[in-house]
């Protein structure tokens, strides 16, 4: 006979060796699970976040002669703002009223 059918029953009657330390901690799913989630938040969610706030803090900020990108790429002066929308200068006489949410860039006006 061989010794191959012994083989399978001698690795399965081998007690493995016991994982202890941070080896053992990061083996679990639900800690794994739970450090992807903590990278996440602070490498995607977090930044995301401040950037909207910061952005939503600007567009409050808007005063006439400040210089603005819309989110279609139109360059122009805010002539007017008002509740909902803000009044962009163009070109010489011609005004676009646009959404405030359609701001995509502020550039405040120097100070003289």
């Amino acid at each position: 006979m061989s010794s191959f059918p012994a083989f399978p029953t001698a690795i399965l009657a081998a007690d493995p060796a016991p994982v202890n330390g941070i080896g053992g901690l990061l083996s679990n799913p639900l800690v794994m699970m739970g450090l992807m989630f903590v990278m996440f938040y602070f490498l995607l969610i977090r930044p995301q976040q401040r950037q909207r706030k910061e952005m939503a803090a600007r567009i409050a900020g808007l005063q006439n002669g400040d210089k603005v990108v819309t989110t279609s790429g139109i360059h122009g002066i805010v002539h007017n703002v008002k509740e909902h929308t803000v009044v962009v200068k163009v070109a010489e006489a011609t005004m676009l009223e646009f959404d405030k949410p359609s701001i995509a860039v502020v550039h405040k006006r120097e100070a003289k």
